[in-house]
């Protein structure tokens, strides 16, 4: 490859893919008109259904005159328009939610989490010139504008150095950063209007958790560091590769690291069982050493975060933006609650259960035997000294029906701890990979070995 600026591209002068490419509201007044555009549309939409409904002399009610098809397809478009936060929460609250979500509400979210529309390349180009300078080409070999992921807050895109070292570089979208506070606040409200945050719930708590993962996330300089971290963590531990971080083109707002070439870890359900089994266990223990050992965790387990490396086997660990400190107070409640669990020991699972807040003791005490039921099945299921198949989830609609009949008493109704709740999510999050990729893997033995190789964590530890 010549070593000339003949092989870096004008941005200005390439053809535009017009069917994917979509520019980024990144003002303050651009992006809340997207919002109000939105807001008029579905209430366009409710007045038109409504009077179709009542000239068909059909009831009405306000969740079905919002979720018509046309208004699933305004909120799709919109968010999707957005990115950034507004994108990032429909993200979360899908993963989050699992089959808990109204169809009408997954479908939405599920057509955000697969959303690859990306920046047209004079907007790329503004943002890489601020960042680096009106001559940054000259840095390259070659840099591809058109990026080869694109995600919530930012996109890919793949270059090579003066110097050959092949790189991913991601860049974060403009005004994504600026406009987080309030791109929660207009998300809430329309899952507000919509029906999907019950105003007998406290939401304040989540929101700022919310909003203050998301700046986290937007600050590439303090993610570079995460994965430089858990690079020099894994350093010892075969089967993972981490990128290695360039820090001389790391900015806040760009991410440079090597580029690691894998597939979708969804491909690795059509691995042979003994090999599909072998690498998603050693993503449970990888979990675990997280919790127990590391004191940080990766806390966003979307599968795009994972890619398989089919010759060697390896895991290629992506994303490092919502890596938070782990509490040590939640850690050691999740440590009781398993050691209980392993020994059978259904009133100590209660009991740490609660110690560690994640569950109100207004619940025990009014439903009794229904927590019971719910803690006898997972006891049940972890005790076992055989793989467990987590594409068998014949116990999740036995724990969905406990706890629907639970959360019909709004008595009962309140948020965990929030560290619980980031927690929750990549433990869940883990589990649903698994159960697509139909793994079978014996959890008790992993979590037998990584609670014997590791101490209740310190205050000192997080």
């Amino acid at each position: 490859m010549a070593d000339d600026d003949t092989n870096i591209p004008d941005f200005d002068n390439l053809p535009e893919d017009r069917a994917r490419q979509r520019a980024v509201p990144a003002g303050r007044i651009a992006r809340f008109g997207t919002f109000g555009r939105l807001v008029g549309g579905v209430a366009g939409g409710m007045v038109a259904e409504g009077a179709r409904r009542i000239a068909s002399g059909e009831g009405i009610s306000a969740r079905d005159l919002i979720l018509t098809p046309g208004n699933v397809q305004r909120m799709t478009d919109r968010l999707s328009h957005l990115r950034g936060a507004a994108m990032k929460m429909g993200q979360m609250i899908s993963l989050d939610a699992g089959d808990f979500l109204p169809d009408e509400l997954s479908k939405i979210l599920a057509t955000l989490r697969d959303q690859a529309n990306f920046m047209p390349t004079k907007q790329l180009d503004a943002v890489l010139r601020s960042e680096w300078g009106p001559d940054w080409r000259k840095q390259f070999r070659w840099f591809n504008p058109r990026p080869i992921a694109a995600a919530s807050i930012g996109q890919v895109h793949k270059a090579l150095t003066r110097d050959g070292q092949e790189l991913a570089i991601k860049v974060q979208y403009p005004g994504v950063a600026k406009s987080i506070d309030s791109d929660v606040d207009n998300v809430m409200t329309l899952l507000k209007v919509a029906g999907f945050a019950p105003p007998e719930l406290e939401v304040g708590k989540l929101m700022a958790a919310a909003k203050q993962q998301l700046h986290e996330e937007a600050d590439y300089e303090r993610e570079g560091r995460q994965m430089a971290l858990y690079r020099e963590r894994l350093a010892g531990t075969p089967g993972f590769v981490v990128p290695k971080l360039h820090e001389g083109l790391t900015r806040g707002s760009i991410l440079a690291m090597s580029f690691e070439d894998g597939v979708s870890i969804e491909e690795l359900g059509n691995e042979p069982p003994e090999r599909r089994d072998e690498v998603f266990a050693r993503l449970i223990r990888l979990v675990t050493r997280e919790l127990f050992d590391f004191g940080v965790m990766q806390t966003d387990p979307n599968f795009a975060n994972f890619r398989y490396r089919r010759e060697t086997g390896e895991i290629i660990l992506l994303d490092f933006g919502a890596c938070r400190p782990v509490d040590p107070a939640v850690a050691n409640g999740y440590r009781k609650m398993l050691l209980a669990g392993l020994q059978g020991n259904a009133e100590d699972v209660l009991k740490a259960t609660i110690e560690a807040g994640f569950m109100m003791p207004i619940v025990a005490e009014k439903h009794p035997e229904r927590v019971r039921r719910m803690i006898d099945i997972v006891i049940n299921e972890m005790r076992a000294d055989a793989p467990f198949d987590f594409g068998d989830r014949a116990f999740i609609p036995l724990l969905r029906e406990e706890g629907y009949a639970i959360a019909q008493d709004k008595d009962t109704w309140a948020f965990p701890p929030i560290e619980t709740l980031f927690v929750q999510r990549k433990v869940s999050g883990t589990a649903l990979l698994g159960a697509r990729l139909k793994a079978k893997v014996n959890i008790r033995r992993i979590t037998e070995e990584v609670l014997a190789s590791t101490s209740p964590l310190s205050a000192a530890a997080a």
